[in-house]
């Protein structure tokens, strides 16, 4: 990538938390190919960002938490998605049956290479060569999903289990709960990514600060959480959706007044889940 490495990994070398933070669609790297192929703007593309939810961890990597913050952009590639969510559409070349899973995001222009957005359709001039899409596929997809299965593992040899909490932004919402309006998502695939308890409690936490959270409802979670939550190996992944107008400026594009406060709460989930989970020393000592 010619602005530097696709993903960050933020916090200390050796876990000191068995909290992972993962964010993917937060990075503002453009490759050169990606702006030379657009048929709009930039700042169009900037739509598909969860703008500056990578200052969302910063609190909970202060406090001892780790971090793997994309910084390649989504528009070059969806790290959420599977790596077979590719529309045959965006690519030049022919890819096998078994390569391709049809899901409904790659129907509505939001598979692994983002191909249009309601406000501008169309985001591309030409196709991604075959041979290019691969490498995008090899050189920040795979590595970056590799990274996070190689921090669980190490988070869980040395306490017992492992938390990872996928952080993303959403716009706001028109669901609206007798209590106000949705303003968090928090998704675990109904149950298949995390213990029922740990999302209990996350729910808890946010319903704690006044806040209106939804599960599951109208987002699940995505890949990461299908591929890195295993409950049962004790190894919980959980998403969480923040309304942007919480933590954005009126125009949804730079970091508001409540950023840090958003945060915070980030950082006492993150807290309240180690508590949870966490044994009083690791059972691995260095």
């Amino acid at each position: 990538m010619e602005s530097g490495a696709p993903f960050a990994l933020i916090g200390p070398a050796v876990p000191v938390s068995p909290v992972l933070l993962t964010v993917p669609h937060a990075g503002r790297d453009y490759p050169q190919a990606v702006l030379e192929a657009a048929r709009v703007p930039v700042e169009r593309l900037k739509a598909l960002e969860d703008r500056f939810a990578d200052e969302l961890v910063k609190p909970a990597v202060a406090q001892g938490a780790s971090a793997i913050v994309a910084r390649v952009a989504r528009a070059a590639i969806d790290l959420n998605r599977d790596p077979r969510e590719i529309d045959p559409g965006m690519v030049d070349g022919t890819l096998a049956a078994e390569d391709l899973l049809l899901s409904g995001k790659v129907r509505a222009g939001l598979g692994l290479f983002p191909r249009r957005l309601p406000s501008c359709g169309e985001l591309w001039r030409r196709r991604i060569p075959l041979e290019a899409a691969r490498e995008r596929i090899a050189d920040i997809h795979a590595p970056y999903h590799a990274a996070i299965a190689q921090r669980l593992d190490l988070i869980r040899q040395r306490f017992g289990a492992a938390i990872l909490i996928d952080c993303h932004s959403m716009p706001p919402l028109p669901v609206r709960h007798a209590d106000g309006p949705v303003r968090i998502v928090v998704g675990d695939r109904f149950g298949a990514g995390a213990s029922l308890a740990a999302v209990d409690l996350v729910m808890a936490v946010i319903e704690s600060v006044g806040l209106v959270a939804a599960r599951n409802h109208p987002y699940a979670g995505g890949y990461t959480i299908d591929r890195h939550g295993r409950p049962r190996r004790n190894v919980h992944a959980i998403q969480i959706e923040y309304d942007r107008s919480l933590y954005l400026d009126a125009a949804l594009d730079l970091p508001g007044p409540n950023v840090d406060g958003c945060g915070r709460l980030l950082a006492t989930i993150a807290s309240r889940l180690e508590s949870m989970f966490r044994p009083e020393m690791p059972i691995a000592a260095e």
